[in-house]
């Protein structure tokens, strides 16, 4: 398989599908809304972009099955597995905030081994594929050369439904408050991770993540030379619903404070 075919050919799709959700956005009203669950939202639009990316995905490798948000199709891949978010940041969306996102992933076996994050609002895909460097429209990029905890910009996630561990991200998120230049909650763990890849960010930390939330951004961090691991420092993150993002030099002093709290 030609990896790089492929992953330029998975670029165009997200990019398609985010074309889609732009212009859905200008026209979107609240009626459109529907709830999952607590504070969890979707509308026709996510799962209209799923269907398309399935659609055309379905066409780039036929023998692939799905991991996906909303659950569109129903196959399973013995080998091949497409991991897809079709809008990471619908809430964002539905308030009309522009950070929201497309991310796909191809999963192999248990390895990535393609990911690409468009972002829709800059116009900006994120991309790499095994073996190659991370890319940002073409450009390579790399991880933060940031040192140090004291100096970095952080991001991170809020719970929204599951509140059991909240003491403890408010103690840390407490902490690293005061340990860092300043921390950013965008409301895209997909954008998260792809601007700690191209160092935007020097660190990111969430909990209560799904896989289609970060299977791209996982592959894309690593691949410009990042490091990613669950809050235990192990390199399995994408079932661990927990997961620390870094440039890999400030992850021993991000992982000493989340082991504090979790």
């Amino acid at each position: 398989m030609d990896l790089q075919q492929l992953t330029s050919n998975v670029s165009q799709i997200a990019k398609e599908a985010g074309e889609f959700i732009r212009q859905q956005r200008k026209i979107f009203s609240a009626d459109k809304i529907e709830i999952k669950g607590l504070n969890d939202l979707v509308s026709y639009v996510d799962k209209t972009a799923e269907e398309q990316i399935v659609a055309a995905l379905s066409q780039v490798l036929p023998e692939a099955g799905f991991i996906t948000e909303e659950k569109t199709i129903n196959k399973i891949g013995e080998r091949y597995n497409w991991i897809i978010d079709p809008l990471d940041g619908t809430t964002n969306f539905i308030h009309g905030l522009p950070v929201f996102s497309v991310s796909i992933a191809l999963q192999e076996y248990d390895e990535l081994v393609s990911g690409v994050v468009y972002e829709v609002n800059q116009d900006e895909c994120f991309y790499a594929w095994k073996g190659s460097p991370a890319y940002l429209n073409g450009y390579e990029i790399k991880v933060s050369g940031n040192k140090t905890l004291g100096t970095s910009l952080l991001a991170t996630g809020f719970p929204y439904y599951d509140f059991n561990k909240q003491q403890g991200y408010i103690e840390l998120f407490t902490e690293l408050m005061k340990s860092c230049h300043g921390l950013r909650r965008l409301g895209s763990a997909a954008v998260d991770l792809a601007y700690t890849a191209c160092g935007r960010f020097d660190g990111y930390y969430e909990y209560n993540l799904n896989p289609w939330d970060v299977a791209a951004g996982i592959l894309i961090v690593r691949q410009a030379g990042g490091e990613v691991a669950n809050f235990k420092g192990g390199e399995e993150c994408l079932n661990s619903r927990e997961l620390l993002a870094t440039n890999g030099l400030i992850t021993k002093e991000m992982l000493s404070a989340i082991q504090k709290y979790f």
